[in-house]
């Protein structure tokens, strides 16, 4: 399994110029984390600083328990060997052939057998599915094929950590779909620790257990999927949908009076550039068939049940019901809940609410007084072909509570209201 790294109060400069300050996080031990942020905000100097080749000026950096801006030169060493890195380019030898490329790692840093040597190779090459190109020169084949090749090289160690630098650089689409699919494969086999910088929009909601957002020297926001795909964060929803709206201009930063006018743009009908706006978590991609199970998705989702009832109301919403969907214990769509206009308070954003709610119990409903509390309670979504899908929120005794409507609300005769802004609903609810 794959060691945790942890970063505290990092801070690196080139001259006057800083990259990036205070930066504190931890990648979680066999999971798969992505850095995004725009260009130039050192993503891939954090990447540099990881494996030693700089030096922040200030912070620590703990892999296995050492401290590698504190450690001895022979420490470090023995450290760089718990990792395998691809590089943007794949950064192969171009006068050696694939397979010497691979080889190359073993014969610096082993005393392995050129018998033995050979079966790692050819292992790692059958992996990122190369078997039979071992021949072949970087510059005889695509692009692609470097990066798998570059990857192979990564494996053939055996590393703890992985850091793979613009893994969709140079690639199309579909290309990028299948390294990514080959990231997910090799994460379910070892459960090594893997972090990934990219720009990509598919590769930074579909890939990850855990993601981070660099943006003006800082790191904005660093954590499990579910918390970033449902944040309301500028910066971090201005990313994810590739849009013009948000803090993010050409040259990084933008003024108030570019936002303004921009959004007067779209306010007029102009499209912003962006991605559709998704609704709920984009479904994570999962290993191959035949592949083990991914224990990293377990040990996230528990790290998310236990601080969700931290999150906003509306992402609290939004997760439980992926988590539904997921089959986790505990969480389950309610295919029996009905709701009504004044059952639940869409808009408020306190720890408890005082209303009366409507639960139904062995078929009968009853009026409840007492307080529904999130922080002690339990929240389930539920959902059915004949009316819009509704939260559900189950009280500490077991009883349900019908909490409202996930996509439509009721009007003053009980009928089914889709228009939130007649039907008096909550315009952040999505």
């Amino acid at each position: 399994m794959g060691v945790e790294v942890e970063v505290r109060n990092l801070t690196k400069s080139f001259g006057v110029q800083k990259i990036w300050n205070d930066l504190t996080l931890t990648l979680p031990s066999g999971e798969v984390s992505v850095l995004l942020g725009p260009s130039g905000t050192g993503k891939s100097v954090f990447l540099k600083s990881l494996i030693g080749l700089l030096r922040p000026e200030e912070g620590q950096i703990i892999i296995d328990g050492t401290d590698i801006l504190q450690c001895s030169t022979k420490e470090l060493y023995e450290i760089r060997k718990l990792f395998g890195v691809l590089f943007q380019d794949g950064a192969l030898f171009g006068s050696m052939n694939l397979y010497d490329n691979v080889a190359f790692v073993l014969r610096e840093h082993t005393k392995l057998s050129e018998p033995d040597i050979r079966k790692k190779v050819m292992e790692n090459l059958e992996v990122v599915g190369l078997i039979g190109a071992e021949k072949k020169l970087p510059g005889e084949i695509s692009g692609g094929m470097r990066k798998r090749a570059g990857l192979a090289r990564a494996l053939v160690m055996d590393p703890q950590i992985i850091l793979i630098d613009e893994p969709d650089s140079g690639l199309d689409p579909v290309r990028t779909t299948y390294i990514s699919q080959l990231f997910m494969d090799i994460n379910a086999q070892i459960d090594a620790t893997m972090l990934i910088v990219t720009h990509n929009i598919a590769v930074a909601r579909t890939v990850p257990d855990n993601i981070g957002m660099l943006f003006r020297r800082h790191l904005v926001m660093f954590g499990p999927r579910e918390v970033l795909l449902t944040s309301e964060e500028p910066v971090v929803k201005q990313f994810l949908r590739g849009s013009k709206i948000g803090p993010i201009g050409m040259s990084e930063e933008k003024d108030e009076a570019q936002m303004r006018e921009e959004q007067a743009q779209v306010d007029a009908g102009r499209p912003d550039g962006g991605v559709d706006d998704f609704v709920g978590i984009v479904p994570q991609m999962e290993p191959s068939p035949g592949m083990p199970h991914r224990t990293a998705v377990d040990r996230r989702r528990e790290r998310v049940a236990e601080i969700l009832h931290t999150l906003p109301p509306a992402a609290q919403e939004i997760i439980v019901e992926d988590f539904a969907d997921a089959g986790m214990p505990g969480y389950e769509r309610h295919s029996d809940a009905h709701y009504g206009s004044d059952q639940y308070d869409a808009d408020r954003h306190d720890d408890q609410y005082p209303q009366e709610h409507d639960y139904q119990q062995d078929g009968a409903y009853q009026q409840d007084e007492s307080y529904y509390s999130r922080e002690t309670g339990d929240a389930y979504a539920d959902g059915s072909a004949d009316e819009p899908p509704t939260l559900v929120l189950r009280k500490d005794d077991g009883q349900t509570v019908d909490a409202g409507p996930r996509h439509g609300y009721r009007d003053e005769q009980g009928a089914p209201r889709d228009d939130r802004s007649e039907a008096g609903g909550s315009s952040d609810w999505r």
